[in-house]
């Protein structure tokens, strides 16, 4: 029997998945309930199963093990929605569906901030009934502490840095391992002038202030109970769970909080008496256990194997929700690598992909996503449907005649040589790594598929110095906003004053002054919609430079299992469930 080529197994997949879906989306094949599910896409059209049934045990099972379950050092989206469970925050987001739950509500505040001072002063009052897992209050200091931790970088290493540089961009603050000062009152722009208020200034103004204080790096931490870099094996509790036990690698089990009291949380029900997480390295496995029912929920919510979806889609529908998310996936020009420091060969590119069987490496339109034409998400304001190459008019077949006229104006009439980078721990980076490069060869681009390892990533793909030794001129990757905002989403990737020379996320090294002024501009903005107009302006110009070429806004297969309750897609967590929020049925 003739062997199939890769491309054409992941197109009959693919095409498979589709048609599938399109049988769940009509109703056919069964009813929606098959499988004992709350129906298909429940959870996408609204809340599956709604109760407020207490009791049972949620199981989580996942392939990767937590980055760090201390507040201040994660940086996995999938663990800054877990640490709903054992974290708060002053402000956190709205335990709602869809686009809704992009909404900052109060959690250990009494509301959002009083904001002051030309938008440089923002003021807290704590809530009532807050309380430490040992039953002692939390306090302001408490907050104030658990920030500062973040400017330990050789302690607390690892999480996201847009409070240090909102509150300290001097660096001048050590953070509170190093404070030598004789009063200890550690980081000056945060005052706590009583236990219940917490006061933040800011050095300029910064809209997106409270998104910031949202994140995980905005948990209070008792400093009596600061182990340092030893904290993440055992973080004290200031949610509804906390740690009863941890084996690294292995799994984790949370049980209640007694001394968490429902009055002082508008935000988790606190539904199950125990949370366990398994972690297990065979995706293929992680499918065939959530099936069988032993586990209920994928805790990073990457999506099933195309075996595992096609079990799903087949047998029981009526668990399975396709998730749009939040993340692009897109490949990054190296512009300092030649010769994509010439547009025009970076447009050469654009031109000859062929965006249809990128998509199709990825599941295809239904189970991977719809095809991208820009670099914002949908979720994100300022998200439009800017096309300047015409991707969608001609359905995301490449344009032969456009890339070869391209290359003409780069100097490259013949084509050139160069070197794309995929994650070989994401086999589908690899895979659309190889449908790139058989698209491109049609107009003469030779390209060549270096696989890496994916924890290799920060020090190749995130320094610029390795990235021109080795003349590597594209990336394959993806990307999802660290917060809901073209601030949290393009900042890291775009602005030039964001380029490090290790773990850069700034691939292209783009240092647009235009760009960089854009975001300046948003940021002074209190208004979201009018920070969003400044951000799609921002968006269209990345767009014309052709520095990043995004081709999918990405879409999931998800299992949800038949004992959950309260499922719903959360934008704020891009896309997965509110885990803060579901329940399970014994």
């Amino acid at each position: 029997m003739k062997r199939l080529s890769r491309s054409r197994r992941i197109a009959g997949a693919a095409a498979v998945v589709g048609a599938l879906l399109a049988t769940a989306a009509c109703g056919g094949g069964g009813s929606d309930d098959e499988g004992s599910g709350a129906g298909f896409n429940a959870a996408v059209k609204g809340v599956a199963a709604k109760s407020a049934k207490k009791g049972g045990t949620l199981k989580f099972i996942n392939k990767q093990e937590f980055d760090s379950l201390d507040p201040q050092r994660q940086y996995y989206g999938f663990a800054w929605d877990f640490a709903r469970f054992y974290t708060r925050q002053l402000i956190s987001y709205a335990p709602k569906p869809g686009t809704a739950a992009n909404e900052l509500v109060p959690d250990l505040a009494t509301s959002t901030a009083k904001i002051s001072d030309g938008g440089k002063t923002y003021t807290y009052t704590l809530r009532d009934g807050i309380s430490w897992e040992d039953g002692s209050p939390i306090t302001a200091q408490d907050v104030k502490y658990g920030i500062e931790r973040i400017w330990a970088k050789d302690v607390v290493s690892g999480g996201p840095g847009y409070l240090r540089q909102v509150l300290d961009p001097k660096g001048e603050y050590k953070g509170p391992y190093k404070d030598k000062s004789k009063d200890k009152l550690g980081l000056k722009a945060i005052e706590t002038p009583d236990a219940k208020t917490v006061v933040f200034h800011l050095a300029k103004p910064n809209g997106d202030f409270e998104q910031m204080l949202a994140m995980p790096t905005g948990s209070p931490v008792k400093a009596d109970k600061d182990t340092g870099a030893k904290y993440s094996n055992r973080p004290f509790s200031s949610g509804p769970y906390k740690v009863q036990s941890y084996t690294p690698g292995k799994s984790l089990a949370m049980v209640r909080n007694t001394h968490w009291k429902k009055a002082s949380d508008p935000i988790r029900p606190a539904l199950p008496d125990k949370i366990t997480v398994t972690f297990n390295s065979n995706l293929e496995a992680i499918d065939r256990l959530l099936i069988k029912g032993d586990y209920d929920v994928f805790l990073s919510a990457t999506g099933m194997t195309p075996s595992g979806r096609n079990d799903a889609l087949k047998q029981h529908k009526g668990n399975v929700d396709n998730i749009t998310t939040s993340f692009v996936r897109y490949v990054d020009f190296a512009t300092k690598v030649k010769p994509f420091d010439n547009i025009h060969c970076r447009k050469a590119v654009i031109y000859g992909a062929d965006y249809k069987s990128l998509q199709t490496t990825r599941g295809g339109p239904q189970a991977g996503g719809d095809l991208a034409t820009n670099m914002l998400p949908k979720s994100v304001k300022g998200s439009d449907d800017y096309d300047p190459y015409g991707i969608l008019k001609r359905g995301g077949t490449p344009d032969p005649a456009k890339a070869k006229d391209e290359l003409k104006q780069c100097g490259k009439p013949n084509g050139f040589s160069t070197t794309i980078v995929a994650r070989n721990d994401q086999p589908a980076e690899v895979d659309a790594a190889e449908a790139l490069q058989a698209s491109l060869k049609k107009v003469g681009i030779t390209l060549n598929v270096e696989p890496i390892q994916g924890q290799s990533s920060a020090s190749i793909t995130g320094s610029p110095s390795v990235m021109k030794k080795r003349g590597y001129g594209l990336s394959m990757t993806g990307w999802g906003p660290d917060f809901p905002t073209g601030q949290g989403f393009s900042q890291p990737l775009i602005d030039g004053r964001f380029i490090q020379q290790t773990g850069n996320y700034n691939v292209s090294e783009t240092n647009d002054p235009e760009i960089n002024k854009f975001f300046d501009q948003a940021l002074k903005e209190t208004d979201p919609d009018k920070a969003g107009a400044i951000y799609q302006q921002m968006n269209h110009k990345v767009s014309d430079l052709a520095v990043q070429m995004p081709f999918m806004y990405e879409k999931n297969i998800t299992w949800r299992s038949s004992r959950l309750t309260n499922a719903f897609s959360s934008a704020a967590y891009n896309g997965r469930y509110d885990y803060s929020q579901l329940g399970v049925v014994k």
